[in-house]
């Protein structure tokens, strides 16, 4: 009667899963190990409510948001911080070194310091763009961005917010340009080329539009490096919401 009783479990296990080869059922084996590893209800993920979690990345791109806004919408913001610091157009590069090598930094500096004025002055008008970025996101678009590569958040923002932060910013570069002399140091720098100024492509001179592109590239750099220090860095999730968010998706 015993041996019955320890035959009969292992009868009907061989009967459920149906005649397998050895190689068939040490997979399904795996199958099952794998399939307990799975989020549980205790899970850190398994905690947050949908609410938490919105309210955690809106926090989090708000801080990196206004991070890169007041670094790069002051004096120096740009032309002080190698990382985005604006350059002379690659269509210009060989005016920059033709007066460098005729001893006439001054010209080409002047021309790089103006455009990188114009764009710390041009940054404050994201601030209003990004937040309503933030304030529309949905519940899905913060799932994607907490479970996404490093610079989701990012990635979101550019996807989200570059052709009307485009549209509203280049008018404030113009202005900017205007006011820092972007304009009068082109002609003064250009003027030494002579007839060969001519030969430039019709984007050279599209000044606003190189600025307005560089200005954007500099925010969403500074952002992606913002972010990667909260998904990163502990010690920079300065609240516990973001301490609970980032801890659980990390």
């Amino acid at each position: 009667m015993t041996m019955v009783k320890l035959f009969l479990p292992m009868l009907l296990m061989y009967v459920a899963v149906g005649t397998v080869s050895a190689a068939d059922w040490s997979g399904y084996l795996d199958k099952l190990k794998g399939s307990v590893n799975i989020p549980t209800e205790t899970s850190p993920v398994a905690s947050l409510s949908n609410t938490e979690m919105v309210a955690g990345l809106k926090e989090a791109l708000n801080e990196g948001t206004q991070f890169a806004v007041d670094s790069l919408g002051k004096e120096g913001g740009f032309l002080d911080n190698s990382k985005v610091k604006i350059p002379m157009p690659d269509s210009l590069s060989w005016v920059e070194k033709s007066l460098r090598m005729l001893h006439q930094d001054e010209l080409a500096d002047e021309f790089i310091d103006t455009m990188n004025h114009a764009a710390e002055r041009a940054v404050p008008e994201a601030a209003v763009i990004f937040g309503a970025a933030i304030q529309n996101m949905s519940i899905e678009d913060a799932q994607e961005i907490l479970t996404g590569p490093g610079d989701a958040a990012t990635q979101y923002f550019r996807t989200s917010t570059q052709a009307e932060l485009t549209e509203r910013m280049r008018p404030v570069v113009e202005e900017a340009t205007a006011q820092t002399g972007v304009t009068s140091a082109y002609k003064n720098m250009t003027a030494r080329a002579g007839g060969m100024i001519s030969l430039l492509p019709s984007d050279a001179t599209d000044l606003d539009g190189y600025v307005t592109s560089k200005t954007l590239d500099g925010l969403f750099i500074m952002i992606a490096e913002e972010e990667k220090k909260i998904r990163e860095n502990p010690l920079a999730r300065s609240t516990d919401l973001l301490k609970k968010v980032f801890g659980a998706y990390q």
